[in-house]
């Protein structure tokens, strides 16, 4: 099972994320590095031996646009895999991050406001470049799109398993910076209806929740607090067989 750290960026510096209430985000404390910077901490990710980092541009995401600049200097720094969730609706803005190397475009349904975006993203990238998640509030998926909206979880992972998407995040975005811990049979039962590369993220508690979540044959999981704190090492995730 893979393990993605993950930073949101406000203001272009890293924050503390907690419970989707992006009002409340302040700069982030975190035993890695006394930085703010994104270089930093993908620059801290990298030693412990991380591949890729998921990157939550909340600039982006606002409506503001994507720090293009800001990933390049990721990239331009460090060896890791970019998953880059940038508030993407519009074709052009997500080529922009695709023609980056080592990225990955994240299309999250909270910002999505047509479903067919989605056909035209995997048609122009292809479905090995194109990651969507399924963003959750109260375990309704959350959109701008009316029709999304209108469907529980299970019938948008339907859809998209249609469509073609490859791989699937669900993130709980009320439990993100929580820690109160994954909904293991919420998401083993997505599981065992289709057969997805399924990420999931917000509320990780510890080991053993990531271990739960390797048992039930979870693709893999993002994680932000536990290792912002301390919770996890990079020892505890080595002898979990994690990285």
């Amino acid at each position: 099972m893979r393990i993605i750290p993950v930073i949101d960026i406000l203001n272009g510096k890293v924050v503390k994320a907690i419970g989707g209430k992006r009002e409340e985000y302040k700069p982030l404390e975190s035993v890695l590095t006394k930085s703010t910077e994104p270089l930093d901490f993908a620059l801290a990710f990298e030693s412990l031996g991380f591949k890729e980092l998921y990157l939550a541009d909340l600039d982006a995401i606002l409506g503001r646009g994507p720090n293009l600049s800001l990933y390049e200097m990721i990239i331009s720094n460090t060896d890791l895999i970019l998953m880059i969730d940038a508030g993407i609706n519009d074709l052009e803005k997500a080529k922009s991050i695709d023609r980056l190397s080592a990225t990955r475009v994240i299309i999250g349904t909270e910002t999505l406001e047509s479903i067919d975006f989605i056909r035209k993203a995997l048609n122009s990238l292809g479905s090995d470049k194109v990651i969507v998640s399924m963003d959750l509030k109260n375990g309704r998926v959350i959109s701008r799109c009316n029709l999304i909206r209108s469907y529980n979880k299970y019938t948008v992972a339907r859809l998209l398993h249609n469509f073609g998407v490859q791989t699937i995040i669900v993130l709980d975005l009320e439990k993100v910076g929580t820690e109160t811990g994954v909904n293991i049979s919420e998401v083993k039962k997505l599981l065992d209806i289709f057969d997805l590369n399924l990420l999931v993220g917000g509320g990780i508690r510890d080991i053993k929740n990531l271990r739960e979540l390797r048992k039930i044959g979870v693709f893999g999981a993002l994680i932000a607090s536990i290792l912002h704190n301390g919770r996890i090492t990079k020892e505890d995730l080595k002898s979990g067989g994690f990285i």
